[in-house]
Order: structure tokens, then C-alpha cells, then sequence
């Protein structure tokens, strides 16, 4: 159960940075999306840890595996990404990466959706 609540926390990440560009295919799901974004700022901006961190440390202690410290993004991504322990001023600038990425693909959708229109 722990590895599924990784894949699901990554899969939310994936959709919290990219799914804008889905509301190019399905504009109704602007309505999921906008919230994870801002879920995910938030965690970013405020150094909070994401909830399915704690539920993914409570399924490996379950199974005898021993949990770790720190948030699901510390853990995983950063060591991939960043050679140095994650801190406060890291995590502001991926909350503004994860803006900034979203402020772009939005940007996009606006102007297919409302620019081109009204060229035509």
C-alpha cells in the first residue's frame, strides 16, 4: 500500500504542475485542477507536508519497514533533482515553479479558448 501512495502522490504532483494543459480537452476539469494547484503552493509556500506523506509512512511501518523523516517531495524528489537537503528556501522556489508552470499553461488555455475566438 505504501508504494501505491507514492505513485498517487506523484501522479498528484504530475497533475497539480501539468493538468492545465487537460483543461484544453475537458475545460470542466478546471475545476479539479485550480484546486490542486493551489493545494500545492500552499504546501510549498507554507513548508507544510502533504497529508498522504504520514499515511504513506503508516503503511511501512505496518509492514515492518521502517518510515523516514520529512515530506514525500524531500524523500523522493529532491534527491533526484538536488544534491542538498530540502529546506525552507527550496521549497519557495518550486511553489513558484509550480506558479509560474501553471500561470504559463493557463495562459495558453486563455488564449485558445478566448483570444482565438475572437479573432473569429
Amino acid at each position: 500500500m505504501a508504494d501505491f501512495v507514492v505513485v498517487i502522490h506523484l501522479l498528484f504532483i504530475i497533475f497539480a504542475l501539468l493538468g492545465g494543459l487537460l483543461v484544453m480537452w475537458r475545460r470542466l476539469l478546471v475545476f479539479v485542477h485550480l484546486p490542486a494547484a493551489v493545494w500545492v503552493a500552499l504546501i510549498s509556500f507554507k513548508g507544510w507536508i502533504c497529508p498522504l506523506t504520514p499515511l504513506e509512512i503508516r503503511f511501512r511501518r505496518a509492514a515492518g519497514e521502517q518510515g523516514y523523516s520529512g515530506g514525500f517531495v524531500e524523500h523522493y524528489i529532491i534527491p533526484v533533482i538536488y544534491p542538498e537537503q530540502l529546506n525552507f528556501n527550496v521549497q519557495i522556489v518550486l511553489g513558484f515553479v509550480a506558479v509560474l508552470i501553471n500561470l504559463c499553461i493557463y495562459g495558453c488555455v486563455f488564449y485558445r479558448f478566448y483570444v482565438e475566438n475572437q479573432v473569429r
